[in-house]
């Protein structure tokens, strides 16, 4: 959905991107609390194909706020992205082989409803006199080029970030409220473990 112009909500919208912007460590009482939505869940290394020999990749990562880089939010998820990505067995760590493929996985935050595809998140934004919810979207994209290969195999996932201010209730798909940073840290390692698990079942991928 497209926010409304009025001065509030760009002001609520502005206090939601700068808490995020910042790592949630600088603006920890600017906004409270977080919930993550629960269409999105973590998927277990369990639930990935598992790779018999996993080759090595080289890995790069990157947030974007609208499609343009964040470096703050970057560095302050490259950590996060790196351990979900080890932790899912797909690959080999670089260095142990050669030549190795390359894993781009970008992280965009947008707008409800300013997802390309059509398909909306689940809750926009409410404005009451008791209070105001937000929802924030996330759409990560992950690029797998293989070695060797010239067009790379590319999966896309989708979380969302819920906020509420003041008495508003968070919408029904809202799970428990989080601490800033672990909500943020979280829905990356959630998105992300959905792209890898179906990117480990593609049938281009590790043939």
């Amino acid at each position: 959905m497209t926010y409304p112009t009025t001065s509030r909500a760009g002001a609520v919208r502005s206090l939601f991107a700068a808490c995020l912007l910042a790592g949630s460590t600088l603006l920890t009482g600017c906004v409270s609390p977080m919930y993550l939505d629960t269409a999105t869940r973590q998927v277990p290394v369990s639930e990935m194909k598992k790779v018999a020999e996993p080759k090595p990749v080289q890995l790069t990562f990157e947030f974007l706020t609208l499609g343009a880089p964040a470096a703050a939010p970057t560095n302050f998820l490259k950590d996060t992205v790196t351990a979900e990505v080890k932790e899912s067995g797909l690959f080999a760590p670089e260095g142990s082989g050669t030549p190795a493929g390359i894993l781009m996985v970008s992280l965009n935050n947008v707008k409800v409803g300013d997802d390309p595809t059509g398909k909306a998140f689940m809750t926009g934004m409410t404005f009451g006199l008791a209070g105001t919810a937000v929802t924030d979207g996330y759409i990560c994209t992950v690029s797998y080029l293989p070695p060797g290969q010239a067009k790379p195999i590319v999966k896309v996932a989708r979380h969302a970030i819920h906020v509420t201010i003041g008495n508003a209730s968070p919408p029904a798909t809202a799970g428990k409220p989080m601490e800033h940073e672990l909500a943020v840290k979280t829905m990356a390692r959630e998105v992300l473990s959905n792209a890898l698990r179906d990117l480990s079942f593609d049938p281009a991928f590790n043939p």
